[in-house]
C-alpha cells in the first residue's frame, strides 16, 4: 500500500477528474481546484466540441476507476467512417475488425460521471472557480483565487497540473532553466454546428458511423449523440479561398454548404445561426519537456502534450497517462520522484508520436479517404492483416484497439507504409498476389516486424491495482 498524500490537483476535467478520482480511491487526500464552475449545475457556453471519441485506452482507464458501466449508458459505438460525397453518395469504411468500435462520447456528461464519482470519495475538496495564479514549484504551492476574488494560498506534498493546453502550472515551469516548450498552431480553425433529431425522434442519419465529408483541403464530421442528435465540425482554413474569411454573410454560408455540403445541409435548421453564434477554434500542439520537478510536480495530460483532435487520442492518452502513471507509482511506492522521472522517460516518445499521428490523420481524412488509390492501399493493407495477423497490424488497429505505446505503433506503421508503397508500385499487384515477386518482397519486410501480442502491452485493471 502507498502512504497516503496530501494532493493538489490542478484541472477537473476529464483527465484531472479521473486522475483525482484514482488517487483518492486509494487513500490520498485530494483536492482539485478547478477555474470553471461547476459543469453539473452551471450552464456552459455552447460552440465548443462537445464530443469525444473513446477507444480501448480510455475504456481501459475508465475500468480501473470502476466507472465503465456508468459510461457504456451513453456512448454510442461507431464501427466505421461513412464517407459523404458531393452528390450524396455514401460509403462505408470499417475500422477495424467485425465488433470493433470506437464510443461517441458526449463531453460534459463524461465529465460529469467523473466528478460525481470522485465526490463519493472519502478524503476529497473540490474547488470551483478558483483560478491559479501562482505556482510555487519547490514547496509545492499554488495560489488562487477565490470567486469572491481574494487570494488564498494552498499546500500540497505533491502537485499534479492538469490544466490543459494553456496550463498555469506549466506556465510557471516554463520559467525553469533547461524547460524546452513549444507549440505550434493549425491553419486550421473549427467551428461546432448541429444536426437535430428527426421530428418523429432517433437519428436522421446512421448513429453507428463517424460521418465524413471529405474535401481535400477540409471537411466536415459528425458524431452521434443519445437524444438523436449529431454534433457536427467543420474543420476549415482560417484564411484563403475558401476560408472562414470569405464566409462573412448568410449568404455566403449557405451558398458554401449548399455547394460542398448539400446533404447535411439539408438537415441542418439552425445552420447559419449556429455559424455566426458559435465561436470559432483553434487547433494547437504543444509539446514541452521535462514534465516533473523534483519529484514534487508533475504535469499530466493536455498539459503535457496538447494535440491535435485528428485521432481521436486525446483524451485516450490523457487517460493512459493515469493508468500508467499509477502502476508506475506502485511499482516505486514511495520514491514518487524516481516513478515520476520513469513515467517521463517511457511516455514522452508516445506524446511525440501522437502528436505526429494526429497531424497526419488530418491529411488522411480530409483528403485521401475518397481517394480511389488509398481505398486500393486499405484493400492491400487488409490483405496482410488476415494473412499475417501476428505481424501486420493496421496502424489504425495498433492506435485506437490496442495498447502499444504510440511510439511503437508509428515505428511499426512506417515500416508498414513502405512495404505498401512497394507494393502499390507493382501493376496489378492483387492478380499477381501469389507471384514468387510479390511473396518475396512481403517476406523480406515483414522479417522488419516482430511477431504482435496485444498481451505485451497490455496492462489489465488487475495488474496495477
Amino acid at each position: 500500500m502507498m502512504r497516503s498524500r496530501d494532493i493538489l490537483v490542478v484541472g477537473g476535467g476529464l483527465v484531472g477528474a479521473l486522475w483525482a478520482l484514482l488517487l483518492a480511491q486509494r487513500g490520498h487526500r485530494v483536492r482539485v481546484v478547478e477555474r470553471r464552475p461547476d459543469l453539473r449545475r452551471a450552464p456552459v457556453p455552447g460552440g465548443r466540441s462537445i464530443n469525444l471519441a473513446l477507444s480501448d485506452r480510455g475504456w481501459r482507464a475508465l475500468r480501473l476507476a470502476g466507472l465503465e458501466q456508468r459510461i457504456r449508458t451513453f456512448a454510442l459505438p461507431m464501427y466505421g467512417r461513412m464517407i459523404h460525397d458531393r452528390d450524396g453518395q455514401r460509403r462505408f469504411q470499417p475500422y477495424g475488425k467485425p465488433g470493433q468500435a470506437i464510443y461517441s462520447v458526449h463531453r460534459r456528461l463524461l465529465n460529469a460521471e467523473l466528478l460525481t464519482a470522485l465526490e463519493e470519495q472519502p478524503g476529497v475538496e473540490l474547488l470551483f472557480e478558483h483560478r491559479c495564479v501562482d505556482v510555487e514549484l519547490d514547496v509545492p504551492a499554488i495560489v488562487v483565487e477565490t470567486p469572491e476574488g481574494e487570494r488564498r494560498r494552498l499546500e500540497a506534498e505533491v502537485l499534479f497540473g492538469v490544466d490543459g493546453a494553456y496550463s498555469a502550472v506549466r506556465q510557471r515551469m516554463q520559467h525553469l532553466e533547461r524547460f524546452n516548450y513549444s507549440q505550434e498552431y493549425l491553419e486550421y480553425g473549427y467551428k461546432e454546428l448541429t444536426i437535430p433529431p428527426a421530428a418523429t425522434g432517433g437519428w436522421q442519419m446512421e448513429p453507428d458511423a463517424l460521418h465524413i465529408w471529405p474535401r481535400h483541403r477540409y471537411m466536415l464530421i459528425a458524431l452521434p449523440n443519445p437524444d438523436g442528435s449529431f454534433t457536427c465540425t467543420l474543420f476549415f482554413p482560417f484564411e484563403g479561398s475558401p476560408s472562414f474569411a470569405e464566409l462573412r454573410t448568410e449568404a455566403d454560408v449557405e451558398r458554401f454548404f449548399a455547394e460542398e455540403f448539400p446533404d447535411a445541409r439539408a438537415l441542418m435548421p439552425r445552420l447559419t445561426e449556429e455559424f455566426f453564434a458559435n465561436p470559432t477554434g483553434t487547433l494547437v500542439t504543444i509539446r514541452c519537456f521535462p514534465w516533473s520537478y523534483g519529484g514534487k510536480v508533475l504535469l499530466l495530460g493536455d498539459a503535457a502534450h496538447a494535440i491535435v483532435p485528428f485521432y481521436g487520442q486525446g483524451m485516450n492518452a490523457g487517460f493512459e497517462d493515469c493508468v500508467l502513471l499509477l502502476g508506475l507509482l506502485q511499482r516505486f511506492e514511495q520514491d514518487w520522484e524516481h516513478a515520476f522521472k520513469e513515467f517521463e522517460r517511457q511516455r514522452k516518445p508516445s506524446a511525440d508520436a501522437i502528436a505526429e499521428l494526429a497531424l497526419y490523420n488530418f491529411v488522411e481524412m480530409r483528403d485521401r479517404v475518397a481517394d480511389p488509390s488509398f481505398l486500393h492501399r486499405k484493400r492491400l493493407e487488409q490483405r496482410l492483416a488476415e494473412e499475417y495477423p501476428e505481424r501486420f497490424v493496421p496502424l489504425y488497429t495498433m492506435v485506437t484497439f490496442s495498447h502499444m505505446p504510440y511510439a511503437e505503433a508509428l515505428r511499426r506503421g512506417m515500416l508498414q507504409e513502405r512495404l505498401l508503397d512497394e507494393l502499390m508500385s507493382i501493376p496489378d499487384v492483387e492478380q499477381h498476389w501469389e507471384s514468387p515477386a510479390v511473396r518475396q518482397l512481403i517476406a523480406r519486410w515483414l522479417q522488419e516486424l516482430p511477431p504482435y501480442s496485444e498481451e505485451e502491452f497490455s496492462l489489465p485493471a488487475e495488474r496495477v491495482q
